[in-house]
C-alpha cells in the first residue's frame, strides 16, 4: 500500500472551476479501485470549515482553512479561485507525513508547505507535480483588475507594470517549485515541450484529462428545457461560454463579436455559465441577446451543454480546457483560437471544429456567422464532433490508470534534487 497526497489549494464547492473538478473525477475513479491496486489517496482542498468526505475506504477528501485567504483581493466573482497565500500551513504540515507521494497542482500555500517539509523529512517523500492552470498569466490579468478597481483613472502604464511584475515573479515562483519534482505532469504535448528544455525529458510526463461520458452527451429534451428553466429564445442558435467571465477566457472578444454579428442583422443568442468581472459589460452590450445563468453544478451545466447549438471559447490562457471536451461529447459545433492548447481536444481542427485564425472581433463574428446561416453546418460539426469526443476522448478511470498511477508507484529515487531552492 502507497499512500498520496494530493494538494489541490483551492476552495471546493458545488460551482468550483474545472480544476478542482479534474481532481473530484479522479478521486472518484480511485474510490472504484479494487484494493489489490494498493493505493490510499487523499486529496486536500481549501474549505470555508475543516472537514473530510470519505469516497472509499482507500479514498478521501480533506477540507482545510486558508492561513491567508485572498477573499480580501477579490470580489465574490472571483471566489471558485481563492487560494491560500501564506508562506506555511501548519494544518497541512502536520498531515503530510502520513504520505509517500506529496502531489503538488498549484504554486501557493499548499506547494510551498511540502516543499520546504520535504527537505527536512525523514525518509524524503516523493515529490510529484501537475500543471493545470497558467497561474502567473491569470495573475497578470487580475493584476489589471485590481489597478482598475483600487486605483481608478491611473494612467495605463500603473496597471501594465503591475501585471507584468505579477506575472515575472509567480512564472519564477512556479518553475523554482516543479524544479523540486522529481515529475511534472503537464497535458499537451506543447507544454510538455516547454517544461523538458528546463526540467529535462525524463521528468516531464504526460497527465491527459478525462471525460464523463455518460454525463456530458446530446439530450433531446434538454433545448425545451433550457427555453422553459432560463427564459432563453427557441428561434435562434444559442452560443455557450462555460467558464469563469473575464478576459482570461476570452469573455470581451466574444461580447465584442456577438453585437457586430448582431449588428450585421444575423439571429443568435448568447448564454454564459459563469461568473466574473465582465458580467456586467455583458450586459450592458447585449441586453436581452445574453442569458447570465451564474455558477452551475456539473449536472445542471451538462443540460445547459446539450441545449446549445455552438461552444465559443476565445481563451489562450487554457493548459487543456475540459469545458472544450464536454462542448464536443454534448454534440456542439465548436469554436477555437487557432494554435490555442484547447485545439488538442480536436482530432482535425477545422474539421470537426472552427479554429479562428485572429484574436479579433471581426474574425470571431465571420466565424459565428457561417454557423448562424447555416444549419447544415451547425449539424455536420456537431456530427464529427461527438465522434471524436467518443473516439479518442479517454474516461477519468483511462487516465487515472493510464497516467497518473504509474507515476505515483514509482519507487523513489535514490538521489532527490535539493527542493531547498524552492524555499
Amino acid at each position: 500500500m502507497y499512500s498520496v497526497a494530493v494538494l489541490v489549494e483551492l476552495l471546493r464547492s458545488g460551482t468550483s472551476g474545472g480544476h478542482v473538478k479534474c481532481w473530484e473525477r479522479f478521486a472518484e475513479s480511485a474510490a472504484r479501485l479494487p484494493d489489490a491496486a494498493g493505493l490510499d489517496l487523499t486529496v486536500y482542498f481549501l474549505g470555508e470549515r475543516e472537514r473530510a468526505e470519505t469516497l472509499a475506504p482507500h479514498v478521501r477528501l480533506v477540507m482545510l482553512r486558508p492561513v491567508l485567504s485572498t477573499s480580501a483581493l477579490m470580489s465574490a466573482d472571483g471566489a471558485e479561485d481563492l487560494c491560500d497565500l501564506a508562506p506555511y500551513h501548519p494544518g497541512l504540515a502536520a498531515l503530510l507525513p502520513r504520505h509517500d507521494v506529496w502531489h503538488l497542482t498549484h504554486s501557493f500555500a499548499f506547494a510551498a508547505t511540502a516543499v520546504r517539509f520535504a527537505r527536512r523529512s525523514t525518509p524524503a517523500p516523493r515529490l510529484v507535480a501537475s500543471v493545470h492552470t497558467d497561474v502567473p498569466l491569470l495573475a497578470s490579468v487580475y493584476a489589471r483588475y485590481l489597478a482598475d478597481r483600487w486605483l481608478p483613472g491611473s494612467h495605463p502604464a500603473v496597471g501594465r507594470y503591475l501585471a507584468d511584475h505579477a506575472e515575472t515573479r509567480l512564472r519564477r515562483r512556479r518553475d523554482r517549485l516543479l524544479d523540486s519534482c522529481d515529475h511534472v505532469l503537464v497535458p499537451t504535448p506543447a507544454g510538455r515541450a516547454e517544461l523538458a528544455r528546463t526540467l529535462g525529458p525524463h521528468r516531464v510526463r504526460p497527465l491527459r484529462r478525462g471525460i464523463d461520458h455518460g454525463l456530458f452527451r446530446p439530450d433531446a429534451t434538454a433545448r425545451a428545457a433550457l427555453v422553459r428553466e432560463y427564459g432563453v429564445p427557441a428561434d435562434r442558435p444559442l452560443v455557450l461560454l462555460a467558464g469563469r467571465l473575464d478576459a482570461t477566457k476570452g469573455v470581451p472578444l466574444l461580447t465584442e463579436s456577438m453585437r457586430l454579428l448582431r449588428d450585421r442583422g444575423r439571429a443568435a443568442h448568447l448564454v454564459l455559465a459563469g461568473s466574473g468581472a465582465e458580467e456586467n459589460a455583458v450586459r450592458q452590450a447585449l441586453g436581452p441577446d445574453a442569458t447570465l445563468l451564474g455558477p452551475l453544478p456539473q449536472e445542471r451545466l451538462a443540460r445547459v451543454y446539450a441545449g446549445c447549438d455552438v461552444f465559443a471559447f476565445p481563451s489562450r490562457t487554457e493548459t487543456c480546457g475540459n469545458v472544450v471536451a464536454e462542448a464536443m461529447a454534448s454534440g456542439l459545433a465548436v469554436v477555437l483560437p487557432e494554435g490555442a492548447l484547447t485545439t488538442g481536444w480536436l482530432a482535425a481542427p477545422g474539421v470537426d471544429g472552427i479554429v479562428v485564425r485572429r484574436d479579433d472581433p471581426r474574425d470571431w463574428a465571420d466565424a459565428l456567422c457561417a454557423l448562424a446561416d447555416r444549419p447544415w453546418l451547425r449539424q455536420t460539426l456537431s456530427r464529427r464532433a461527438l465522434s471524436t469526443a467518443r473516439d479518442t476522448h479517454p474516461t477519468w478511470d483511462r487516465v487515472l490508470t493510464e497516467d497518473l498511477l504509474p507515476i505515483w508507484s514509482l519507487p523513489s529515487p535514490s538521489r532527490r534534487r535539493d527542493p531547498a531552492r524552492a524555499a
